[in-house]
């Protein structure tokens, strides 16, 4: 089993592959891609497309996408299933077991969903934990508002996606609760102690450490690093891997996001130089991929390993989703 030798994961323009963009994509051989609404018109097509990405690069690399359920899902009716706010479903439920299940079995279909037009990577859990001063943006993607809920309800997430054949991508490592602007415009900072957001922010995130994947947050968290984001923070990053104990593939948000400060090489190169694993770039923009590119460089030798381990917990995908949809039918 090989991985890309990219430290980057890309997008493209549309709903079909350019000659530039697969030839860019030969020579940069970035570690994965993703895929947006602009890159989506039905189901065949978009599985010519993801079977395209992986010719460019010779190899299955991983397709990721963000299909949360909610505002946040770019597979949309009428080819695919519509879902609730998972806010929304969690609170419905009438215990956090039962939230647990049903959001488990979700995932199991939106994996399976992702898994037949050719996308084996889902941009969720989101173990976020919500506050009432949390951003609308991100609020009612939340869990819920207390540690325990969104880490039994972010591992079930994981599973159901993992059960079909799908790699969870937790997000937004160490928490992005707290922020109460949209980082896609605002950069926040949270002002709450170390103490406060170990035994809150952090605890989802330590409780799912073993998951293969995750991504960053691009919030400044002054208890520990005042002048930097954490995507951008070495010593945000130590915390993510020594404290929080997280051990697999780390990635940025999107590096376009107005939160991070400076070119699009230099907003690259802080990351990667902070520890940040992989740099992601979503905008499909192939001037922009090709400085990403330069800046990223390719993965060193604990990066690759990394990588290897999250590409090797890619289970086969599942051939009958019948009794889940049951499941979810009896609520």
């Amino acid at each position: 089993m090989s991985v890309g030798r990219g430290a980057t994961i890309f997008g493209c323009a549309g709903p079909q592959l350019l000659d530039s963009e697969r030839a860019f994509f030969r020579s940069a051989d970035p570690f994965g891609f993703i895929v947006f609404a602009r890159n989506i018109e039905d189901p065949d097509q978009l599985l010519r497309l993801t079977g395209s990405l992986r010719d460019a690069v010779g190899r299955e690399a991983p397709i990721l996408v963000d299909q949360e359920g909610g505002r946040v899902q770019r597979l949309r009716a009428p080819h695919w299933r519509e879902w609730d706010p998972p806010l929304d479903t969690v609170a419905r439920a009438v215990s956090v077991e039962v939230a647990a299940r049903l959001m488990k079995a979700r995932a199991t279909v939106i994996a399976a969903e992702l898994r037949a037009v050719g996308i084996d990577a889902n941009c969720a859990p989101v173990a976020d934990v919500a506050r009432p001063q949390t951003h609308p943006f991100l609020r009612n993607r939340c869990y819920g508002s207390d540690p325990d809920t969104v880490a039994r309800v972010a591992r079930a997430v994981a599973e159901g996606l993992m059960a079909g054949g799908v790699l969870p991508v937790m997000k937004h490592l160490p928490g992005h609760g707290l922020s109460h602007l949209d980082t896609h415009h605002d950069l926040p900072t949270v002002d709450a102690t170390l103490e406060d957001l170990q035994a809150t922010d952090f605890a989802p995130f330590r409780a799912l450490a073993g998951l293969p994947m995750a991504m960053t947050a691009h919030l400044v968290f002054a208890a520990v690093d005042p002048g930097l984001p954490a995507t951008q923070s070495p010593r945000m990053i130590q915390i993510i891997r020594k404290d929080i104990g997280f051990g697999g593939l780390l990635i940025t948000d999107d590096l376009n996001m107005q939160a991070l400060q400076g070119t699009l090489g230099e907003r690259t190169a802080r990351s990667i130089a902070a520890g940040v694993d992989i740099a992601l770039h979503c905008n499909g923009d192939l001037a922009d991929m090709a400085e990403v590119a330069t800046a990223a460089g390719d993965m060193g030798p604990a990066a690759t390993a990394r990588a290897m381990a999250a590409v090797a917990a890619r289970g086969p995908a599942l051939q009958d989703i019948d009794a889940v949809l049951a499941e979810l039918a009896h609520g």
